[in-house]
């Protein structure tokens, strides 16, 4: 009998280590698809039952691209120390598959991203639902609908509910940032956030209606529902009818309510390590969807869109959202602004002191106070001349890198 051939992929798990720090479910699902595809898992900072590490030494470790070709990192257990380690992975220049979202901080999220421009480092955030077949059509259907070709009509508005059985704060914001990384990916970045909640703070989450407009989509409302079993539910609402997409939290199949009405399965964790495969190899992304996978930026970007809404929320306004680019030069651009605005303001308080010390050393005939009156020209000057001098600084350095 003929052995079954060995596939190239299934010759690369083979070959392949992936560090583990910190396990959560999505990341338990990982790296036990991983084991059943052939790979070697290490450094379990916090094993769980069925998922023993054979070896067991500190993070540090994983720094050494001789001990894992890759590093998932889970958010269970989330604390300062885990943050650090994953800082400084992403220093090392590491390739890592990090459960979305860690950090609540947006701020976080961002220094990742100018590090990983810094360093090379492969981010791959945890947002699978954008790779499934359903949200190319679903792409389809709204470009179709914007460009008054869809047969239903135009697209009037776009409805994300979430169904979720745990509705506080924080599971409320993180399932947002998950799913404003869905919202950007179909209808594209929001130009003003609104929110509707009730009026007192700790039962405004549990039901939560976020609006989301702009002026190249169509409305959108992403709203919080009960529901124990949990899932999103997607609702393209045209001018003659309605399309409908059912995605459950657990691998359960998507449902299309069409028309046509249609099923399609769903493997998260597979999903996911196709893509940390692809990344590992350095090979392009498939031309056969319609939304690329996700990117340390575009999580960023969720991040930043759930953690505007508490704001938005306490000011009982809208928001409207900058698309700012985040990088070494912008930070340092607006350093220098706000240092600009502090001297100018300063140099006024000296011209005020140093003209009342003036007068007082005159009238008094105060030696030392004359002194002073006649450097503080030279004084302002030359702090002036070293301000206007580091702006000089980004030609000296060079443009920041491209991203990858």
């Amino acid at each position: 009998m003929t052995p079954p051939a060995v596939t190239d992929d299934a010759r690369t798990w083979s070959t392949l280590t992936l560090g583990v720090l910190g396990v959560d479910a999505e990341i338990s699902a990982v790296a036990a698809e991983a084991r059943r595809r052939g790979a070697r898992l290490v450094e379990i900072a916090e094993p769980t039952a069925g998922m023993a590490a054979p070896e067991q030494a500190g993070w540090q470790r994983l720094l050494d691209e001789a001990t894992c070709d890759a590093v998932l990192v889970g958010s269970t257990g989330w604390n300062a120390e885990r943050a650090e380690a994953v800082r400084m992975l992403v220093q090392a220049g590491r390739t890592l598959l990090l459960a979305h979202p860690l950090e609540p901080s947006m701020l976080w999220a961002f220094e990742l991203d100018m590090i990983r421009r810094d360093s090379g480092a492969v981010l791959i955030p945890y947002l699978p639902d954008r790779l499934h077949p359903f949200v190319s059509r679903l792409k389809t259907a709204i470009e179709a609908g914007l460009g008054g070709t869809e047969p239903l009509g135009e697209l009037e508005s776009v409805k994300f509910e979430r169904q979720m059985a745990d509705r506080t704060k924080p599971r409320v914001l993180a399932a947002l940032a998950r799913d404003a990384d869905l919202i950007r990916g179909l209808t594209g970045d929001p130009a003003r956030l609104g929110t509707l909640g009730a009026s007192d703070p700790d039962s405004a989450w549990s039901t939560l209606a976020v609006g989301f407009t702009g002026p190249n989509h169509a409305p959108v409302r992403w709203q919080v529902t009960p529901g124990s079993a949990g899932g999103l539910t997607i609702t393209l609402q045209y001018a003659r009818g309605t399309m409908q997409v059912t995605a459950p939290d657990d691998d359960g199949p998507w449902t299309w309510a069409g028309p046509p009405a249609a099923t399609g399965p769903a493997n998260r964790a597979a999903s996911m390590l196709d893509e940390l495969l692809r990344s590992i190899r350095r090979s392009p992304p498939p031309d056969t969807s319609l939304i690329p996978p996700a990117t340390w930026s575009d999580a960023a970007r969720a991040i930043e869109l759930a953690d505007t809404v508490p704001r938005s929320l306490a000011k009982g306004r809208a928001v409207d959202l900058h698309q700012e680019e985040f990088s070494e030069l912008g930070t340092f651009r607006g350093t220098m602004a706000s240092l600009g605005c502090g001297l100018v303001l300063l140099g006024l308080l000296v011209l005020l002191v140093a003209t009342l010390v003036g007068g007082i050393a005159s009238e008094f005939n105060w030696e030392l106070g004359k002194s002073i009156t006649g450097a503080w020209p030279a004084v302002v000057l030359a702090v002036l001349s070293a301000f206007l001098a580091l702006q000089l600084l980004p030609l000296l350095i060079g443009p920041d890198r491209p991203r990858n």
